[in-house]
């Protein structure tokens, strides 16, 4: 085997281990959702938050207003 090439064991345990994150951030955005708490995303190095109205901005909603 190949050094960059991984076992079936080892690759059924990442697949695993990915669905159980994924099921972990699912619930806690929708935690978030109900507590009208914003979740913050990064995509392509800028930040986005999701307001709890599902309206997304790039404005931090966390920042006092001067």
């Amino acid at each position: 085997m190949r050094q960059d090439e991984l076992s079936l064991e080892t690759y059924k345990q990442a697949r695993e281990f990915l669905r159980i994150g994924n099921r972990a951030a699912k619930r806690a955005q929708e935690e978030n959702r109900k507590k009208g708490i914003p979740n913050v995303y990064s995509f392509n190095g800028h930040i986005y938050y999701e307001l709890p109205n599902g309206e997304l901005t790039r404005e931090n909603p966390y920042e006092e207003k001067k």
